[in-house]
């Protein structure tokens, strides 16, 4: 991981917020051996009595599912939106060009479900997609019995106890308020995932460019 202490989010909630609002994770995993495996699936998070949880579901007949029966150590992998950021909008445009992102990173140990939790959780899951809306004919309640025969055994419910938590915010912390201004605008005009970008800058700058504080160069180390 990109282990700048200027490009870590330090405030736990916005975290969180995070995940609940990007959770088409990247789960990765490996056997014994140490062949990788590596799916991506919709990961819901819960925190109960201060700790924090992951849940999701995978196919059974899968090289992942076989892999976390075998060892099942995990990482998770949670990303937004991304986009190049050119050199040419700095102050100082003789430099290396760069790509902004947010990504956090979460290690834990894969759990399978009971047949009971699983039916609890798809409960959930159909539930929170449907922005609760429990008529939905894709609601878990509302599928046929004879869809949910054949498809219940097929997967895998689990749930990951949160080891260890880590983010990379990177969003142009280490630039000076003319270039940071100027990507800002050079974002916006690109739009898309860029201007996604260019609104996270906007929340931080009154907190990286505090009125009447000078700006130091000296603070970064690159």
């Amino acid at each position: 991981m990109y282990n700048f202490s200027y490009f870590k989010e330090k405030d736990k909630q916005t975290i969180l917020d995070f995940i609940e609002e990007n959770p088409f994770a990247f789960v990765t995993g490996s056997y014994l051996s140490g062949q990788q495996v590596a799916t991506q699936i919709p990961i819901l998070l819960e925190e109960r009595n201060g700790e924090l949880f992951l849940q999701g579901h995978i196919m059974r007949n899968t090289d992942h599912y076989k892999a976390f029966v075998e060892n099942p150590n995990a990482l998770i992998v949670f990303t937004g939106p991304s986009c190049y950021v050119s050199a040419s909008w700095y102050s100082n445009p003789q430099i290396g060009s760069t790509w902004n992102y947010m990504s956090v990173h979460v290690s834990g140990q894969v759990n399978f479900m009971t047949n009971e939790a699983l039916i609890a959780f798809m409960r959930k899951l159909t539930l929170k997609f449907e922005k609760g809306n429990t008529q939905s004919l894709t609601f878990y309640d509302n599928l046929p019995e004879q869809f949910l025969s054949k498809m219940m055994p097929a997967i895998a419910g689990f749930e990951i106890k949160v080891e260890k938590l880590e983010n990379v915010f990177k969003l142009s912390q280490n630039r000076d308020e003319k270039s940071y201004n100027n990507i800002i605008s050079k974002l916006q005009e690109i739009g898309g995932s860029s201007a996604l970008i260019a609104n996270e800058l906007i929340k931080r700058k009154a907190e990286l460019f505090p009125e009447g504080v000078e700006w130091d160069p000296n603070r970064f180390d690159s």
